[in-house]
């Protein structure tokens, strides 16, 4: 592998680590949101064209101000393997963000999303300066829930008969952190007091 070819890992973990995110791999970003399982986790109810998502990236490249993007990396591979994305769409009149997980079929359950939900808001409390963070997952999609919980989100309530989860209507769990309840050390801080 070229030094041009290396994956760019701004933020680590032990497991997992978050790098830019790449024109380069819209076509994997592609793939993993087509899964079947990741359809059902967002309630959604079609596929996307391949066609659509890469102009979907261009929109997104181009809207850096109003976002964090992140490719998530397995670092307990060889040679770091990107698995899935994460993203804070913000609000700057407010200092908040609402937080967006996906990771590839086979990369899930293996603490890899914990990490990358971690490292993602120690960026958005310790370099963006956001005030709150905040995301909704359908409710029966409790190992999701459960991983939030593990890397700093609590429940704040539910919104009712909002979604779908294979074909029923469920509700949706909402969910945030602040930097107040930000526990552990900070990769963020880390880098930036050893550097």
């Amino acid at each position: 592998m070229s030094q041009a070819d290396e994956p760019i890992i701004w933020i680590s973990g032990d497991k997992a680590g978050l790098g830019p995110f790449s024109g380069k791999l819209v076509d994997c970003y592609w793939r993993w949101e087509q899964d079947p399982a990741a359809l059902i986790g967002y309630g959604r109810q079609t596929p996307d064209s391949l066609d659509n998502r890469r102009e979907g990236y261009q929109h997104q490249a181009r809207g850096t101000d109003d976002q964090l993007r992140f490719t998530v990396y397995d670092l307990t591979t060889a040679t770091p393997t990107p698995v899935g994305t994460t993203a804070v769409l913000i609000d700057h009149h407010v200092r908040t963000g609402e937080f967006i997980i996906q990771l590839g079929p086979g990369f899930r359950g293996k603490g890899l999303g914990t990490e990358a939900t971690r490292l993602t808001l120690d960026y958005a409390f310790h370099v963006t300066a956001l005030k709150c963070v905040h995301l909704s997952v359908l409710s029966p999609n409790v190992n999701a829930i459960s991983a939030y919980e593990r890397a700093g989100f609590r429940r704040i309530g539910e919104r009712r008969d909002s979604g779908y989860w294979l074909g029923q209507r469920v509700n949706e769990t909402l969910m945030d952190a602040v930097p107040a309840d930000f526990r552990g050390p900070s990769a963020v801080r880390h880098l930036v007091e050893t550097h």
